[in-house]
Parts: C-alpha cells; sequence; structure tokens
C-alpha cells in the first residue's frame, strides 16, 4: 500500500477515535445530570403549586426557591417596574410577620436570600440550615400569600428603586441611551419597557393598585416552589400547611404568543459625555428560549463568542483587535437576541470590529463546524451544568424556572436538545438568524475622546498601543 495513503488513513482513524471518546466522554459526563434527577420528586397541590423535591443527605442546608410566572411583561401601560417593586416589598413585612421579622430572622440563622426580577419571571430563594425549614417555608408562605402593604413601606421602598435606578443606569455610561435604544426595537410589544420601569410610574404606585397587581399575578398555579438539600421527612407535611389554603383565582393566567418582529438592519449611534472610551454593540434578533431551533442557537453563540476558545478568542489570541468583548445571551420565553459587546484597541476602529465579527458569521455559514469542534461545543455546555451539581442553591432556583416542556425532566431534557444538534443545525440558524438584519450600536464618549483616539488608528501599531497602555 502507498505510504501515503496508509498515513492518510493512520491520522484519519486517529482523528475519528479521539472524536468518538469525546462524544462518549460528553454522554458519560451527562450520566450525572440523569442520576441527580432520579432523585427528584414532583407533585402539585391543588391549587395548582407545582413543588419538587431533591433531597441530598449529604448537605447540612436546605435551598428553598420560588419562581413565579411574573415579570415586567405582566405590566399595564402606567405599572412600568411594578414587578420590581412589588419584589422590593416582598421584604419588608407580612400580616403576621411584620416590618422586617422575615430579614431578622433569616439573618439570625446565617441565611442567605435574595430574589430578582426579569422580563418573563421574578424568583426568590433562600439558602438556610436545615432545622430552620419549617420555619423558612412558614416565611415564605406568609410573604407570598399575605404581605403588608402599607403607605410607609411602599414609600420607602419607591425610593429605594430609584436609587438603583440611579446607581445601576443613569449613573452608568451608555447604559440608559443604550437600554431605551434597544426597548425601541421592540416597541409595542410586553418588552418594550425596561424591568425596573420608569421613574413617573413607580413614584405613582400605591398600596391599592400594588395590592390589585398582587392579586392578579401573585398565584400559586403561577409558582413553582423547589426544595434542594437536607430535608426533613415533615417537609411534605409543612408545604401542604402553609401553601395549600392559598386560593387559586378564577381567571385563567395570561398568555403570551412569539414576537412578530420583522428583523431590519439598524446602525445608531449614541453619545454619552461621561463614556470614557467607544464601544459597539452588534445584536441579532433570534428566538424564544423553548423554540427548536433555541438548542443550536446557544451552541452557535458560544462558538463564536462565549468562551475562551470561541472562534472570536482565537482569532484575537495574539494580536487582538479588541481590549474587552462581552457575550449575555438574552432569552425570554418568546423572543432572543443574541449579542456581542466589544472595546476596541486604539488603534482599531468600531467599522473594523464590525468587519472581524462579521467575517466570523460569514465563515460559520459557509462552512459547516467538524465533528470534534461540535463535541467540544457541547461537552462545554455540559460542563456549565455539572458544576452546579453540588451548590443547593444553584441547583433549587434551576428547578424552579423549569419550562413547561421540559417539566418531566428538569435536568436532562434541555441537554438532550444539545446532545441533538448537528453541525448542520448551527450551519442552518447561522444562515438564518445571523443575517444582515442586525443591530449595529455605536457606543461614543465625548468628542475630544473620539478625536484622540482617531489620530491613535492612524498611527503605527507600536506606538498607538505604547499610548494606549499609557493612557489607559
Amino acid at each position: 500500500m502507498n505510504t501515503q495513503i496508509t498515513f492518510f488513513i493512520a491520522i484519519s482513524a486517529s482523528v475519528f477515535s479521539h472524536t468518538l471518546q469525546a462524544q462518549c466522554r460528553a454522554e458519560q459526563d451527562a450520566q450525572a445530570l440523569y442520576a441527580l434527577e432520579a432523585n427528584i420528586e414532583t407533585y402539585t397541590l391543588q391549587n395548582g403549586l407545582t413543588v419538587r423535591l431533591l433531597p441530598m443527605a449529604d448537605k447540612q442546608t436546605v435551598t428553598v426557591a420560588s419562581q413565579f410566572n411574573l415579570g415586567a411583561r405582566n405590566e399595564a401601560q402606567g405599572q412600568s417596574g411594578y414587578a420590581h417593586l412589588f419584589e422590593h416589598m416582598l421584604f419588608k413585612g407580612s400580616e403576621n410577620a411584620p416590618g422586617d421579622t422575615y430579614a431578622q430572622q433569616f439573618s439570625a440563622l446565617g441565611a442567605r436570600f435574595n430574589a430578582s426580577t426579569h422580563f418573563d419571571y421574578t424568583n426568590y430563594y433562600v439558602t438556610l440550615p436545615n432545622q430552620a425549614l419549617e420555619l423558612g417555608l412558614y416565611l415564605e408562605a406568609e410573604r407570598f400569600i399575605r404581605p403588608s402593604l402599607n403607605a410607609t413601606t411602599v414609600k420607602n421602598q419607591q425610593e429605594t428603586v430609584l436609587q438603583e435606578m440611579a446607581q445601576t443606569i443613569d449613573n452608568q455610561p451608555y447604559i440608559r441611551s443604550a437600554m431605551t435604544f434597544l426597548l425601541e426595537q421592540v416597541k409595542g410589544t410586553p418588552y418594550g419597557h425596561g424591568i425596573i420601569g420608569s421613574r413617573e410610574d413607580i413614584l405613582q404606585a400605591t398600596p391599592e393598585n400594588l395590592t390589585a397587581f398582587h392579586r392578579a399575578y401573585y398565584r400559586p398555579d403561577a409558582m413553582q416552589l423547589s426544595l434542594v438539600g437536607k430535608l426533613s421527612p415533615q417537609t411534605r407535611q409543612w408545604i401542604e400547611q402553609d401553601f395549600a389554603a392559598w386560593s387559586r383565582p378564577t381567571i385563567a393566567e395570561p398568555e403570551f404568543s412569539e414576537l412578530t418582529i420583522q428583523p431590519k438592519q439598524v446602525h445608531a449611534e449614541l453619545v454619552d459625555e461621561r463614556g470614557p472610551w467607544p464601544g459597539l454593540l452588534l445584536a441579532w434578533h433570534t428566538v424564544g428560549k423553548d423554540h427548536p431551533d433555541a438548542a443550536a442557537i446557544r451552541l452557535l453563540e458560544g462558538y463564536l463568542f462565549q468562551n475562551t476558545a470561541s472562534a472570536l478568542a482565537k482569532l484575537s489570541l495574539h494580536n487582538p483587535e479588541q481590549m474587552l468583548s462581552y457575550s449575555l445571551p438574552f432569552e425570554l420565553e418568546n423572543h432572543g437576541i443574541a449579542n456581542i459587546v466589544l472595546v476596541p484597541r486604539a488603534r482599531t476602529s468600531l467599522d473594523a470590529l464590525v468587519q472581524k465579527v462579521l467575517g466570523l458569521v460569514a465563515q460559520t455559514q459557509q462552512d459547516a463546524l467538524d465533528e470534534a469542534s461540535l463535541c467540544t461545543l457541547k461537552q462545554v455546555w455540559l460542563n456549565n451544568q455539572l458544576q452546579q451539581l453540588d451548590d443547593t442553591q444553584a441547583l433549587a432556583i434551576k428547578l424552579s424556572a423549569t419550562s413547561a416542556q421540559d417539566k418531566d425532566h428538569p435536568f436532562t431534557a434541555q441537554w438532550q436538545r444539545i446532545n441533538a444538534v448537528t453541525a448542520d443545525d448551527i450551519q442552518s440558524v447561522a444562515k438564518r438568524y445571523f443575517n444582515q438584519d442586525y443591530v449595529r450600536v455605536d457606543l461614543l464618549p465625548p468628542w475630544y475622546i473620539r478625536w484622540g483616539k482617531t489620530l491613535l488608528e492612524w498611527l503605527p501599531n507600536d506606538m498607538s498601543d505604547s499610548l494606549e497602555d499609557a493612557v489607559l
């Protein structure tokens, strides 16, 4: 046999064997998800509340996590920010645990507790010593079912939310203008206003309209309750006694359909006098998290932008044209936005960064991924899930966020969709969603910084880099 042919066959066999080993390793590693999922007990109370219990006998703590199908999308005109404001209110007393009782009791136990509001949901969680589980369930049920909404507490939390708005949005360069611009792209949909709301709407909130908001949306059939950790034999009994009497409203939950947005190419320039340096945001409209294409899009985002082995990272390994890149998938129930934020080097223009990113996308559209690269993407996704398996808080929050299509397999259904993605699937979604109908936002500092940067772009790279290091 020809020596070259023999060598080619040997190399091919080695690559094929390595790919199969990688694939088998991912499938073998995934067995940990199946094993943990087998220990989950799921049931539903008569009022519609879904409960998931995951006992972990080796723990000394337990996490109680709750998620409601309630977010900014539920807010009527004139009530923007109500979901987030109400989240704050639920830490400030209930009928039988007034004032700061909730925070004082849990702080005395060394518990960790917090909450967050999103477009589609609001979640709450507390991790506490397992001996305090009965108290924890009582306090959680008490604030969800019988919150205390008086004028003094509402006023205090209005001020707290406005301070948060100032610190996280209004006092940060580019944030307010970029947020306003991006929300305009989905104007007329339930997602056309910010989660934190407007100052005017927040100040006009009253105990009466917040009470009405609570009655409409804080309901047992819109809630998932998850407990993970060292559980007592009486856990089910305590849940029953605290939550079962919560009445289910006769009005059905609101339904939200997939957004009907016609993507188009958009280019905007946003100037902020506080901006320290230019930045670039590129975004593409995609699909909701339960869409059949969602798994392929998630892997494509990872391949292009989101890890140290991404195409962008590899291209920038030795001579990066950006000082910073950041990508965070924006997944809604009925819509999605893929994005990348880049901060250029002094010698690199924003136009050059755009062409760099679009070039990576075009290459993905033209050339299908090889099996080894696809396997690596799946392994990275799986590893991120496996890292949470010893964290009761992460597991409880994940369980409470289970989508309807994954209700019977909250840990493994998503992995099965990820594992089923082919190279053709990734190439197909790259062509369909990552096309020329993208949103480009140039984040621009004051004129004198832009002028200085333009000068640096014309200098030789070594000189430009030296000046950049000295200044920044």
